[in-house]
């Protein structure tokens, strides 16, 4: 999905026949201006994507950003201001407001964690952990907040994990299997595999063809122990469990990634207000 489908069904999805609010209530061609407002800390998400949205609506608005993605915002901070139809404008309120407060909520909580491991070496990464069909705007957000996105679904990464090993047969069976598809099938993948004791790093070791070790609920120790372990032949990811106050004893272990699917499925929206004026 595209982000101009995503705007067209979000639309649609909320306008139905008609702003029939509006539409009795205000001129069709009466002219106004609306500013959008910061009601707690954080960092703005999203403003690239209102501006989308408001020219979707009207090309006509005249859109004014006073701040731009990724800035830190305050109490009171106006973001934009869009001047154009008053229908146009008010059809266009609830989307924006809906989009831009759940990216600013997960670019917030984003670049809190990567402040957290900052200076560490270790990357922060989402997960697909997304709200079904908001996947886009929701990785985006993260980028926006200092992160960086895993794969983006099914198709564009190999990902071996539990239930995967456990249906082939095994490690080894996983992998072999995983190499004959890519060469039946031509596909060029970058391959990862889940792996939940040192046991099963050795064995990935020893069978190698991958690119990244998925280190998944292992405590720190143990985390340090697989790291060295490896010794830099395969990128190393480390989840399951991982929260804000442990972020850094992990990182810590000279993991290259964390993943951490609170950063979509855990982020509060953040307060934002849009108003006329």
């Amino acid at each position: 999905m595209d982000i101009h489908h995503f705007i067209k069904e979000a639309i649609a999805e909320d306008i139905g026949d008609g702003d029939h609010t509006s539409l009795a209530c205000i001129a069709g061609d009466q002219k106004g201006k609306v500013q959008l407002l910061v009601k707690e800390q954080g960092i703005a998400a999203g403003i690239e994507l209102a501006q989308l949205i408001f020219s979707f609506i009207d090309e006509r608005i005249e859109f004014r950003k006073a701040i731009n993605d990724g800035d830190a915002i305050r109490m009171k901070d106006v973001l934009f201001i869009a001047e154009g139809n008053v229908q146009s404008l008010l059809k266009a309120e609830r989307l924006v407001l809906n989009c831009m407060q759940r990216m600013s909520g997960i670019a917030t909580i984003t670049s809190q964690y990567v402040n957290a491991v900052k200076s560490s070496g270790t990357k922060i990464l989402d997960t697909r952990k997304t709200t079904p069909l908001c996947r886009m705007i929701e990785k985006w957000a993260v980028r926006i907040g200092g992160g960086h996105n895993h794969r983006f679904g099914l198709y564009d990464m190999i990902l071996i994990k539990d239930n995967h090993i456990d249906f082939a047969g095994g490690i080894a069976a996983a992998i072999q299997r995983t190499l004959n598809y890519l060469e039946s099938s031509g596909k060029k993948l970058v391959i990862e595999i889940e792996t939940r004791n040192l046991e099963e790093v050795e064995e990935v070791l020893r069978t190698g063809n991958v690119q990244r070790i998925l280190l998944d609920n292992m405590q720190p120790a143990v985390l340090t122990d697989a790291v060295k372990l490896i010794n830099k032949r395969f990128e190393t990811e480390a989840s399951g469990g991982i929260t804000f106050n442990t972020v850094r004893q992990y990182a810590e272990t000279g993991v290259d990634y964390i993943s951490v699917g609170a950063l979509t499925h855990s982020a509060r929206s953040l307060d934002l207000s849009l108003k006329a004026f």
